[in-house]
C-alpha cells in the first residue's frame, strides 16, 4: 500500500495480495484517523460479504473467488470504545456482469484498489444496540 495526504484527504493505492480491511486499519492507526468517509474501486479475487438478518440478529456471510471488479466500496472509519472501527460495504461484478455485495468481512486485492479516505475532524464512537443487534453510532 502507498498513499499520499492532501489536506484532509488520503489517496491510497493497494496492491495485489493485500487485504483491504487490514490496510485501512494500518493507515488509520498510522495517521491517527478516528473519523472518516471511505470510497474505493478496483479488483479483487477473494472476498467475503455478509447480509444482516434483522429477525435473528445474525450475519449470513458469502465468500466469492474469481475475477471481480469492485463496483462500489463505501463506508466509515470511526471508533468503538475508543479503538479503531471500520464499517465498509462492497459490491463487485463478475465476468458476466452479475453483481454481489454486502457488509465487507474480507477482500484480497487482485490488481489494485484505489481508495479515497476523507478525514472528518472529531470522533464518533459506536456502542452495541441490544434492540437492533448491531454496533451503532453513539452521539
Amino acid at each position: 500500500m502507498e498513499y499520499r495526504k492532501f489536506a484532509n484527504t488520503y489517496v491510497v493505492r493497494m496492491d495485489p495480495g493485500e487485504e483491504i480491511l487490514e490496510q485501512v486499519k494500518v493507515l488509520s492507526q498510522a495517521e491517527g484517523i478516528t473519523l472518516a468517509s471511505v470510497q474505493a474501486l478496483g479488483a479483487v479475487n477473494d472476498f467475503t460479504v455478509g447480509v444482516f438478518h434483522t429477525d435473528t440478529k445474525e450475519y449470513q456471510s458469502n465468500r466469492f473467488q474469481g475475477c471481480y471488479e469492485i463496483v462500489s466500496l463505501t463506508g466509515t472509519i470511526n471508533t468503538m470504545d475508543g479503538a479503531f472501527y471500520c464499517h465498509l460495504h462492497m459490491s463487485a461484478g463478475d465476468e458476466q456482469g452479475r453483481v454481489v455485495g454486502g457488509h465487507l468481512n474480507r477482500a484480497v486485492v487482485s490488481a489494485t484498489c484505489e481508495m479515497i479516505i476523507t478525514e472528518i475532524p472529531g470522533t464518533v464512537d459506536r456502542a452495541f444496540s441490544d434492540t437492533v443487534g448491531l454496533n451503532l453510532f453513539r452521539f
